[in-house]
């Protein structure tokens, strides 16, 4: 089982691109490590996320660009056609980052609390106490249930600590809403 800080990506692959710590933990096992350290094991997302995210910059960015080179190249003339240019380097440049975001988000469950990390530039970690959660949702839509993916989204009592994970397998998504719904009602009877 692997370990490690939200900034660990783990082993590389042939290629030399860092892989995401993942860890499949029992859920009572779930915040520390097995020596019974408390460091928490961060869970990395499902690759299925990374997959949607670019499949929808492909079609966005795809239907951009060739209206960028159609309109402007048969009203202007072809020359004009060239700024078609600007959104496949907007593609290319959205793919690489997709990657890093996917790559950035981390979570973690500890025993009193949840905690969530993601952020490439500005890192942000989310510290969500289990007593203090209201309402525990597992949403898909349409796009996120055809690629088998579903969100994880929780509402406290402070707005400012609301937080999601998104792209979670579904299987994953109602564990996790079940265990934290469990903790949640057995932390509030003690407030």
């Amino acid at each position: 089982m692997e370990t490690g800080s939200p900034h660990d990506t783990g082993a590389a692959d042939a290629q030399g691109t860092p892989t995401p710590v993942t860890a499949d933990v029992p859920a009572a096992d779930a915040g520390t490590e097995p020596d019974g350290g408390t460091e928490p094991v961060w869970r990395a997302l499902p690759p299925g996320l990374l997959t949607m995210r670019r499949l929808l910059l492909v079609v966005w960015l795809g239907l951009l660009t060739l209206a960028t080179a159609l309109v402007p190249g048969l009203l202007a003339g072809p020359a004009w056609g060239a700024f078609a240019v600007l959104p496949l380097a907007l593609l290319l440049w959205g793919w690489v980052m997709l990657e890093r975001n996917w790559r950035s988000w981390r979570y973690a469950e500890r025993a009193d609390d949840l905690l969530i990390s993601r952020g490439v530039l500005w890192h942000e970690e989310t510290v969500v106490p289990y007593g203090r959660m209201q309402l525990v949702e597992v949403t898909s839509g349409p796009v996120e249930r055809h690629f088998g993916l579903a969100s994880v989204q929780l509402h406290t009592a402070a707005a400012a600590t609301d937080a999601t994970i998104p792209g979670l397998d579904p299987d994953e998504a109602e564990r996790l809403r079940d265990r934290l719904t469990e903790l949640g009602e057995a932390r509030s009877a003690g407030l």
